[in-house]
Parts: structure tokens; sequence; C-alpha cells
């Protein structure tokens, strides 16, 4: 569909290197330790294994980058784009990895640590170096992987764009007679025939099921009159693609196209409120309030939207109590449902990413009740 974006470059990743080990230090931090997983990969290109082995990249601003690595895989790290960028240091079995660590740290300081690091590396940390202080990133840094560049939002249209292209192939395939489970392998197999490299998740919710918003696809057969919730979504040259729509075997009934007509317009409404300075939870309360006014208030059980970048699930979130505001170059759902218990759900997702002055879906598909067979 797209071509290959340019691959980041060792200078991009000592950019943002740079750019946490700055925050950190806005923040009153003495640096960031990251473990492996997304923003270990979003700041360094490397994606090894996560083992009881410690792998740690230690960011302290005016310092440049060291990752402490097993020696047996330090080939690797040093075989990634952003290698160029930092200084390896390797530690064989045998020796204290965490000694390694905590030489590089500053006594009695205070560190963000990815929320993904293992509790055996934190407390190794924390039993060789007890004076020093450790905060989630998330809750420290909750802005490092929130504000994308333009190559980034890049990434995410063309995710998106696959997204949208496997829900116009979906809508055509048979539903009535066919497993939940049939139905989710051929939106993962859709997805990776449009260029996704990996598929987090296909939810196929149907009938009473939909009423479960991250029900798991199953053995029930789709019948004629089901209403269906389908939420899908992965990565793409790194980055993620989240949407869903909801459709109908077979013509619906009056409510059930009441409440698609009414999340729809919840949909719209999140989308609208979305603009720079406004509150995360504004987008949140938009959506619900068109909701709670038409009788359903009870029935939208979750929040509005969660940010999408490196992962599919990522800070911001726009649910009530978040007062962060919006930025543009954030990228995030908004995906109001409704769902009724031993009956049916209804949910409609786009991705948006924040502009100059407003707000620009990531996904185009029609948000009418598509009937399919």
């Amino acid at each position: 569909m797209t071509s290959t974006p340019a691959p980041f470059t060792a200078g991009d990743y000592a950019a943002r290197m740079r750019r946490a080990a700055d925050a950190a230090a806005d923040a009153g931090l003495d640096g960031v330790l990251v473990a492996p997983g997304p923003d270990l990969v979003w700041l360094t290109g490397y994606r090894p294994v996560e083992t009881e082995r410690l792998t740690l990249l230690v960011l302290r601003p005016g310092q440049d980058p060291v990752l402490v690595v097993p020696t047996l895989e330090a080939p690797d790290a040093a075989a990634s784009a952003g290698a160029p960028a930092l200084t390896l240091r390797d530690w064989t079995d045998g020796k204290d990895p965490y000694e390694a660590a905590v030489s590089l740290m500053r006594d009695s300081g205070r560190y963000g640590i990815s929320d993904n690091a293992w509790a055996l590396h934190l407390l190794g940390l924390r039993k060789r170096r007890p004076d020093t202080g450790h905060v989630a990133l998330t809750e420290a840094l909750p802005m490092l992987r929130a504000v994308k560049d333009q190559a980034e939002l890049d990434r995410l249209a063309a995710a998106g764009a696959a997204a949208d292209a496997t829900f116009e192939e979906i809508r055509k395939v048979p539903f009535a007679g066919r497993r939940e489970a049939e139905v989710a392998a051929d939106l993962a197999d859709l997805l990776r025939q449009f260029g996704h490299t990996q598929v987090d998740f296909t939810i196929v919710a149907s009938g009473p099921n939909g009423a479960n918003p991250h029900h798991e696809a199953g053995e029930r057969t789709i019948g004629h009159g089901d209403m269906v919730v389908l939420d899908f979504g992965g990565l793409k040259h790194g980055y993620g693609s989240d949407t869903s729509r909801t459709v109908h075997v077979g013509e619906p009934d009056a409510e059930e196209r009441k409440v698609h007509d009414l999340v729809r317009a919840a949909q719209e409404a999140g989308v609208a409120a979305v603009r720079p300075g406004v509150a995360c939870q504004e987008v949140d309360r938009a959506a619900r309030a068109v909701i709670a006014d038409a009788g359903y208030g009870e029935y939208f059980i979750h929040r509005t939207g969660h940010g999408i970048g490196v992962t599919t699930h990522e800070p911001p979130y726009m649910i009530e109590g978040e007062e962060m505001p919006l930025v543009p170059g954030m990228c995030f759902s908004v995906e109001p449902g409704v769902y009724l218990p031993g009956r049916f759900g209804v949910r409609i997702e786009d991705i948006v990413t924040v502009t100059a002055d407003g707000g620009r879906r990531l996904n185009t598909t029609s948000r009418e009740l598509v009937i399919v067979d």
C-alpha cells in the first residue's frame, strides 16, 4: 500500500536519549533506567529478548548513554541502529550485573524506571544501592513518547490505512454460520497482508458477547440478527494500529440501530473536542455526555481513549481526571461504546492525532452501521 519508510538513524536515537535525560532533569530526577521493552526500542532501536539476565540503559543528564548488556548479547546490541550513539558495557555470567549498573548511578539519586522492568531487576538494583529512589516512567515522564514527530506520524498513518483496508475486506466475508475465531483469523491474515508484522488483537464479539469490551474471539457461531463488534490492530513499520467498527448480520432492529447511531454521535463529539490545550479528560467528557444524556451512561464502562505509538496502548489516556493538555503530535484512540449485558454491544474507534488547530482521524472507513451476510 505504501513504500517502506526510511529507518530511524543513530542521530534520531541520540536525540531521543538526550530528550529523555533532559526531561528527567526537568522532573527533578537524576536519570532514567530503561529495561527491555517499548521504551528501549523507542530510545535505541534495540529489541532484546527479555530474560533473567540484566539489560539496562542508563541515561543521565550531561552524561553519555550507557547500555549494560550480557556479553553473549553484546553483538546484537552493537548491531542495533542506536548503538553508535551510546556506550556498551557488557557483563559475563558469574559476575554481578547490578554492580555494573549502579556504578553508573549517583549516590542517593532518584531515577525514573521503565514500567515493565522486572521486579527481579529492580530489587537487584535496590539491594546494591538502597539509598536510591525509583519512580515509574509513565508517572514521572508521561509525555516522553506521547508527542510524535513527522516520521512517527507517517508510520502511524500507514498502520491506520492498513487497518482500514483490512476492514474494507472483512466486511465482504461471510459472517453468519461461522465461528468468531474464524473471522478473527481472517482479520489477522488481512492485517499481515496489508503490511503488519505483528498482530496484537483481533476481537470478534458477536451477539451477547459484544457486551464484553475485551471479549476473546471464541467458538460461538455467529448468527443472523447478531450485532458484531470488531476491534483489531497491531504494528506496521514498528507503529500501532487500532480500530473498531460494529457490523450487523442482516437488518438490525430499531434499538440496535438507535444504539449504534448514539455511539456514532458520541464518537463524533469526542473527535470534535480534540484541539491543542484541551485537557485529555474533555475528550472523555464530550463523548460520555452524549451517551449519558440518552440514558445509556451506565453502559459506557471504559475510558474514551488511549495513546498509541510503538505500542498499541500507552499514554496519554482520555479519561476523567486526566488534566494533561493535548499537544500537536499526540496520537490516541477515541472509542466510546455501549454494552448491554446479555444482549449486544457497540463500539466505534478511530485513531486521532492532534493538529495545530484541531484533530485529524487516521482511520477513514465508514462509521455507519455496516450490514454483512
